[in-house]
């Protein structure tokens, strides 16, 4: 009833899981990662105890083909689970019990696993697969769910479609650095749970992705005197001296107006009203934070002037 996909970044920072299933809040069930530990999915029959005792024998060294092997050696209940185990190093591992619903069945590769049950056939999990395969430029969350749309689209569970999860850790990826969880979206009952888990995670990147150094704009001359305006018609205007005098030349040597604190109090303010915190660079703005200036300003009602 479930198709999921456990992997590792190339680099071996990153691990995640992603899910499918014609069923109830998958995610609430099948995925559990640690930062720079592993990933696992438990499904099926689902036995939550395989998550945190997985992750402790990955901690531990112990790859990914054996940590399945003690886990389901352990288990009376094994004939009715399926497993996907990866790890810090080495190649995934996965396991589909006989008694799991047909269509039924794993492949595992360096760095990744993919199983499902109740599947439309093997396509499904072999598209997970070739998905997973063919995504190596795109970001690692992204990656995770473009094989998971891949094994929808070949199929996915023969019962249809309900809830979707993704979940992917990296050690200080978490909100302000202080936990591991760098995405961690669920859709527990939708018409196109895959769909909408693109959606958010689309939402998820422009709010709490970090922004590119390569592409922040100085906060000076025209550009601040522009957000400066942007500002004051959402609701923030600049108090006091926010836009000081530039003391470098710009341009052919003219002067030009750079943030001040009053400025970028302002946009901080608009930014965490917005929750866009995170992308924010002392005296620079983040191109996509502009964008999203520029739109709420747009959609903002002119106000009245009589009737």
């Amino acid at each position: 009833m479930t198709f999921s996909l456990v992997a590792r970044s190339a680099d071996g920072r990153l691990h995640g899981v992603a899910v499918a299933s014609r069923f109830l809040a998958a995610g609430a069930l099948v995925p559990g990662a640690e930062a720079e530990v592993g990933a696992v999915a438990s499904q099926a029959h689902a036995n939550l105890s395989y998550r945190p005792n997985g992750l402790a024998l990955l901690r531990a060294g112990v790859p990914a083909a054996e940590v399945i092997a003690q886990l389901v050696a352990a288990d009376p209940g094994r004939d009715d689970r399926q497993l996907g185990v990866v790890g810090a190093t080495g190649p995934g591992a996965t396991w589909t019990g006989p008694r799991c619903g047909g269509w039924a069945g794993g492949l595992a590769g360096d760095g990744w696993a993919a199983q499902g049950n109740i599947l439309a056939g093997p396509q499904v999990v072999e598209a997970v697969r070739d998905g997973w395969l063919a995504g190596e430029s795109l970001p690692f969350p992204k990656r995770l769910l473009a094989a998971l749309r891949a094994g929808e689209q070949a199929g996915g569970d023969r019962r249809g479609r309900q809830s979707a999860a993704l979940l992917v850790v990296q050690r200080g990826g978490g909100y302000a650095g202080t936990g591991d969880n760098l995405v961690d979206l669920r859709v527990d009952d939708h018409l196109d749970p895959v769909g909408e888990l693109h959606r958010l995670l689309d939402i998820h990147t422009m709010l709490f992705g970090k922004p590119d150094p390569a592409t922040l704009l100085e906060l000076a001359g025209p550009l601040a005197d522009e957000v400066a305006g942007l500002l004051a018609a959402a609701g923030h205007p600049v108090g006091g001296a926010g836009l000081t005098a530039a003391v470098h030349p710009v341009g052919a040597g003219a002067p030009a107006t750079v943030a001040g604190p009053a400025l970028e109090e302002a946009l901080a303010s608009w930014a965490g009203w917005e929750n866009l915190e995170e992308r924010l660079m002392p005296g620079h703005i983040d191109p996509i934070v502009l964008v999203h200036l520029r739109r709420t300003v747009a959609a903002v009602p002119a106000p009245r002037t009589g009737d």
